[in-house]
């Protein structure tokens, strides 16, 4: 009795009460808990197979890949949520408080991501009106590049210096947006001289699109006598070309047409002036 009155003998008999307890516990809760995670872990899985499964029925459909990735998403998203409820009332949870708490936290976490929300809103609005897709070059908001990845809440852009720009999606929706496509024409001009035989300049013009393996041939290259300006007549030259080559068709036309016009004797003047003086009367 003396032991049992002692601190030691207080602690040792709180301790093994909350021994019992937890045993207690374990043998009424241990086989749900058990069955709870097996239930979770089943739904992973499941919802990995639907998603293949739908994966592979969109695929034949030929469906945007943006698209494709929501949907799929979202299945496994609903088929994990299914195996949650199940998980919890296996585990006797009453789900109606849990839903009007959820409710309630739902509203107050709207408020504060505002922002977030509004990427998600015309995330979706990109993802199903597709204004861009995936490997198209546009201009948005001060910016351009590859489109590299469209998700629910912004844009990757790629550029050929290797950076990246990441717009969010409310930056876009709504805004005057320029897309190139995967080919964008080329625009150059080249002057020559008043005395240049034209139909050897243009003749020119042409062996050297045709000669050019980044210049397609279809759409065809656009040329024309642009202006007559004061010192030279302009000749445009407006060739299609891969995005991936656009930037380097244009450096190579320029050096091709200047090395070519020099072989061939046809002048590219520079601009000048004529100044008469006259005397006085």
């Amino acid at each position: 009795m003396a032991i049992n009155s002692s601190p030691l003998g207080g602690q040792l008999a709180a301790v093994n009460q909350a021994q019992s307890k937890l045993i207690d516990l374990g043998i009424e809760f241990g086989p749900r808990l058990f069955a709870a995670a097996l239930i979770l872990v089943t739904g992973y899985y499941v919802g990995r197979w639907v998603g293949r499964m739908l994966d592979k029925m969109l695929v034949k459909m030929s469906l945007d890949i943006t698209v494709r990735q929501l949907l799929v998403r979202t299945v496994r998203a609903l088929v994990l949520v299914l195996f949650l409820i199940m998980a919890l009332q296996n585990l006797g949870i009453d789900l109606l408080p849990l839903i009007a708490g959820l409710g309630v936290a739902g509203a107050g976490i709207a408020l504060a991501m505002q922002g977030v929300l509004s990427n998600l809103a015309a995330g979706l609005t990109i993802i199903f009106t597709r204004p861009y897709r995936v490997n198209e070059y546009i201009s948005i908001v001060d910016e351009e590049g590859m489109v590299e990845s469209i998700t629910l809440f912004s844009t990757t852009l790629s550029h050929l210096d290797l950076s990246k720009v990441v717009i969010p999606n409310r930056k876009i929706a709504g805004e005057i947006l320029h897309n190139y496509g995967e080919i964008r024409q080329a625009s150059i001009t080249v002057g020559v001289a008043y005395d240049t035989d034209l139909g050897t300049a243009l003749a020119l013009v042409d062996e050297l699109l045709r000669a050019n393996p980044r210049v397609l041939q279809e759409p065809k290259p656009f040329v024309q006598v642009a202006t007559l300006a004061d010192s030279s007549i302009k000749i445009e030259v407006k060739p299609w070309a891969n995005m991936p080559d656009y930037p380097y068709v244009i450096g190579e036309l320029n050096r091709a047409l200047l090395e070519t016009f020099r072989q061939r004797g046809i002048t590219i003047p520079f601009p000048q002036h004529e100044v008469r003086l006259l005397g006085n009367h």
